[in-house]
């Protein structure tokens, strides 16, 4: 299959590891999947941005319930496929998942999400694209929904530097942050 440029383009680098290794039993004693659903509840919609396999999606989606949504996003399609597979085998069906860059969402509404995951996925997305898809989040936000940013890694093994990392935080409200190492925050629309 061609991939054309765009998406070989904004490929991440994560993307050359098997499946198996973003969703497994030793990554959960380290990494707990349950810890994003305390923002979200029965009902709500939801956007996995980087998702990978699923290993956030699928708690997400038990949250949210049928009556809820999470749009699950991420470039590399043998993990999309992986998530689908997944979600099937367990019965989820509020799942909408799309294989496509974070930086083009436009099959998501303005204004229509509650809860916004991008957890280590700006850090490993070429520049070009982190403003177009930090652009996207706050298109899609609900006037009261927050987003949940984080950097896994920093220069030399991540993109973003602690400039970059300013400058896209100063674009949101900042609710809460990782005073320590800074490599998280939660985040809300900015309003006049």
């Amino acid at each position: 299959m061609a991939m054309n440029k765009e998406k070989k383009d904004s490929r991440s680098g994560y993307e050359r590891y098997p499946v198996w290794v973003l969703d497994n039993f030793i990554r959960r004693l380290f990494d707990n999947p349950d810890q994003y659903c305390s923002y979200v509840t029965k009902g709500q919609v939801v956007a996995d941005l980087g998702c990978g396999p699923g290993y956030y999606t699928l708690p997400l989606a038990e949250s949210v319930g049928p009556e809820g949504k999470v749009y699950a996003v991420d470039l590399n399609e043998k993990a999309i496929r992986a998530l689908e597979k997944k979600a099937n085998k367990h019965g989820y069906h509020n799942i909408e998942a799309h294989a496509t860059s974070a930086s083009d969402l436009s099959f998501i509404k303005d204004g229509s999400v509650d809860f916004v995951l991008a957890c280590d996925m700006l850090c490993s997305m070429a520049q070009k694209y982190r403003e177009a898809t930090v652009n996207e989040m706050k298109r899609i936000l609900k006037p009261n929904g927050k987003a949940y940013l984080s950097l896994g890694f920093r220069p030399p093994l991540g993109l973003v530097g602690r400039e970059e990392w300013a400058k896209i935080l100063e674009g949101f409200k900042v609710e809460q942050r990782d005073s320590s190492r800074d490599m998280w925050a939660v985040v809300s629309i900015k309003t006049s």
